[in-house]
């Protein structure tokens, strides 16, 4: 339950977010890429955006799969960063 005395901070907010549109998980690669540069920490590469979609709505599609990509790499760098989960 969030407490109105202490709002979260926007950084934490962003990334507490499901991932589930490009622009949000860009946000959240380049928050956590940029920590890690300021630790002197080097995060592998996160997942590229997907090329290939039909646009179809497809059962598996290739926007699933990155954004499951995306929030093991969101969830990786928080625990390599030192920051949980």
């Amino acid at each position: 339950m969030s407490d109105p005395a202490h709002p979260a901070s926007p950084a934490a907010d962003l990334l507490s977010r499901p991932l589930f549109e490009l622009s949000t998980a860009q946000a959240v690669f380049d928050l956590l890429q940029s920590r890690a540069r300021g630790q002197g920490v080097e995060l592998r590469p996160p997942p590229p955006a997907p090329t290939t979609c039909c646009g179809r709505g497809c059962n598996g599609c290739v926007w699933e799969g990155f954004y499951a990509a995306a929030t093991y790499w969101r969830d990786e760098a928080l625990l390599i960063l030192g920051d949980g989960i």
